[in-house]
């Protein structure tokens, strides 16, 4: 149900997240501070209709009690209160009428135009005004707390430049960064943010990650590494190749998926928007009740005291605090999460999150971080291991898992000369491929179980993460690697311990390494040599015990289980597109901390979501009832409408303002 009556005197788009498209050639270079500057004058051109109302009121209400007259009366007093009437509640009435076209008949502007209307029909001119006025204040306040919203977590990513600096040759031009294209090199001087996504050129550089992350300490990005739009240049002169348009970079994306993320609403958001609608018909025929069955039982009925007190009935009842208050108060726990570096796809997700049961979490890249290093090479024939290493290095070089990066580390560049035909990854195996037309494989030890490969090498025996190999269908040895467990993880598995939440490992890898880093995480379930399809079913069996269940994971392979889960939650959202892409919550920074935060920030929006429900209710139905009693006037119904929205969006927007980084709940 639409809920604002702003759009009467300024454009609605005020109040939407902006996209990246650029329609003109030409971006202003501090467009930023225009909006800043725009965003105040629209505040004020919205208030001002209330101004010139609340002006003419004084000047009725002083006519009326101050000031000692006889012409004050008849016409013209109805004049003066209409004029003061007509800024604030022209529009109520003309949205009311736009609301029956459509269908809505029931509308909270329905509400407030018969009530206020049935006002000045009693000659009660002065509360008539004032309820309207009010209201138009209340609901100024709740477009200006959703735009602000929408603004801080636009401020909060989007800040990148308009402009940047193109490198040609020796020479250097400032050009729009929309216009930059692919391959391109910019030079980003020190304090400066980046525009585009694109790889470091220049030997290494401190880089302000916290627009992206959340996380204020300084990331050191060294030649070839990747950095994003929305990074600051920390210290000296650097170079970066654009690797994306503006328009797709992992910034754009980001903002894409906040502004979508409106649109999956939370199940207690939707139950309230199917209540209102339900509800507000109700209240109405029970206002008209009020007005006239009393007319049957009462001995000295009047009716207009019995339609005074229906009217005050339909002003309590105006459920715009409930449908206001509760999307912003899951807007404001979706911004507390991207300013913590948490990328929440919809408001739907921060109730799972708020009542999750277990998390199942990957270990490659997730707990650990991924970075492995070759620790032993143990090959049959020692004196063919250069050519052999070569061949497994060609054929790794296929995949982006980072056992391939640490072989390339360990064997060196790539051979050009080593081609392969038919190269197919196995997921959860390894890899294999074609090369002199003989066969090569490069994985785990299953992968050679699979192709029916003998091998002497007792594998329960060796703890670290082995990579398999075989060429020409004998096997030929193995390599060792080694990952290194995160300092955040152990923080991150005993905060989820202390919020209640059990935790379950599940792993590709080799059933020792998983046990071990489980015993040191303290993670009571672990299980490895896992297939995608084992790990779904796993999954499975988890989900019938315990549920809700989150699934955390960092690449391709994890999707079956993230999609399985009831909330699906990536790592490494700065470096993999698919994750982004398919999972329902981003870590944008890999910190496992972040984990247990998302959960707080769940608990802590669906805590301040049922107190604004329980606020709302109890407040009018004791209003409604003092209301129908006779004791209750315009002005309670005026609190327990405007007043308690006002007190609801206060409450909400206390989650953008909460620390969720430490420990406590």
């Amino acid at each position: 149900m639409k809920n604002t009556i702003q759009s009467f005197y300024r454009k609605k788009e005020c109040c939407t997240l902006p996209s990246d498209s650029h329609d003109s050639p030409k971006v202003n270079k501090n467009h930023h501070d225009h909006h800043s500057h725009n965003t105040g004058a629209a505040d004020w051109k919205l208030f001002f209709p209330a101004f010139i109302s609340l002006t003419l009121l004084l000047i009725a209400v002083a006519l009326d009690h101050l000031v000692v007259n006889d012409w004050f009366i008849g016409y013209l007093r109805l004049l003066v209160y209409t004029l003061a009437y007509i800024p604030v509640g022209l529009p109520v009435l003309i949205e009311a009428v736009k609301q029956i076209r459509t269908g809505d008949v029931f509308s909270e502007f329905l509400l407030m135009g018969i009530a206020t209307l049935g006002a000045f029909a009693i000659n009660e001119y002065p509360e008539a005004v004032a309820v309207m006025l009010f209201y138009t204040i209340g609901e100024n306040f709740q477009d200006l707390a959703v735009s602000r919203a929408t603004s801080n977590i636009k401020s909060l990513l989007d800040q990148r430049p308009d402009f940047v600096t193109l490198v040609k040759g020796d020479s250097t031009e400032e050009v729009a960064a929309q216009d930059v294209l692919v391959n391109q090199t910019i030079r980003l001087k020190a304090g400066e943010k980046l525009a585009l996504d694109g790889v470091l050129l220049s030997t290494s550089g401190a880089f302000d990650t916290s627009a992206l992350t959340g996380e204020s300490k300084p990331k050191t990005i060294r030649e070839t590494q990747v950095v994003l739009a929305g990074m600051i240049n920390l210290n000296t002169t650097s170079l970066v190749k654009v690797t994306t348009p503006y328009q797709d970079s992992k910034l754009s994306k980001i903002l894409q998926l906040v502004q979508e993320s409106s649109d999956q609403k939370a199940p207690t958001e939707l139950f309230i928007r199917k209540f209102a609608k339900i509800y507000t018909p109700i209240v109405v025929f029970l206002a008209l009740a009020l007005c006239f069955i009393p007319y049957f039982f009462v001995q000295e009925y009047i009716f207009q005291e019995w339609l005074y007190r229906s009217l005050i009935f339909l002003v309590i009842s105006c459920p715009c605090a409930l449908v206001i208050s509760i999307p912003l108060g899951y807007f404001g726990g979706v911004g507390a999460a991207s300013k913590n570096g948490i990328l929440i796809k919809g408001s739907n997700y921060l109730d799972v999150l708020a009542d999750l049961k277990h998390v199942v979490t990957d270990k490659t890249g997730t707990m650990t971080r991924g970075v492995f290093q070759v620790q032993e090479v143990i090959l049959s024939d020692p004196n063919n291991q250069s050519e052999l290493l070569e061949m497994v290095n060609a054929l790794e070089s296929h995949s982006s898992h980072p056992v391939a990066t640490a072989l390339a580390q360990h064997i060196g560049p790539v051979n050009p000369n080593l081609t392969f035909q038919k190269v197919e990854e196995v997921p959860g195996l390894g890899l294999k491929g074609l090369i002199n037309g003989e066969e090569l494989l490069v994985g785990n030890f299953k992968l050679l179980d699979r192709m029916d490969i003998k091998y002497s090498v007792d594998t329960r025996e060796i703890v670290l993460t082995t990579i398999a190999i075989a060429y020409k269908g004998k096997y030929q040895g193995y390599v060792t690697i080694a990952d290194e467990i995160k300092e955040e993880a152990y923080q991150a598995i005993q905060q989820l311990n202390s919020l209640g939440v059990a935790t379950t490992m599940l792993s590709g890898d080799k059933s020792a390494v998983v046990s071990y880093v489980a015993d040191k995480l303290k993670i009571k379930e672990a299980f490895g040599d896992l297939l995608p399809e084992d790990k779904v079913k796993k999954m499975g069996s988890i989900k019938e015990n315990s549920a809700p269940i989150a699934f955390i994971g960092d690449g391709i392979n994890d999707a079956p289980a993230i999609a399985l889960s009831d909330v699906g939650i990536a790592m490494g959202g700065l470096g993999s597109d698919i994750s982004i892409e398919s999972a329902d919550v981003v870590i944008q920074d890999d910190n496992p901390l972040k984990i247990p935060a998302a959960i707080r920030i769940g608990k802590k929006t669906k805590q301040i979501v049922w107190q604004n429900i329980a606020l709302a209710f109890i407040i009018k139905a004791i209003v409604m009832v003092l209301g129908a009693g006779g004791i209750a006037t315009m002005w309670e119904a005026v609190f327990a409408d405007v007043g308690v929205a006002l007190l609801a969006i206060l409450n909400a927007i206390r989650v953008q303002k909460t620390d969720f980084s430490t420990g406590s709940k």
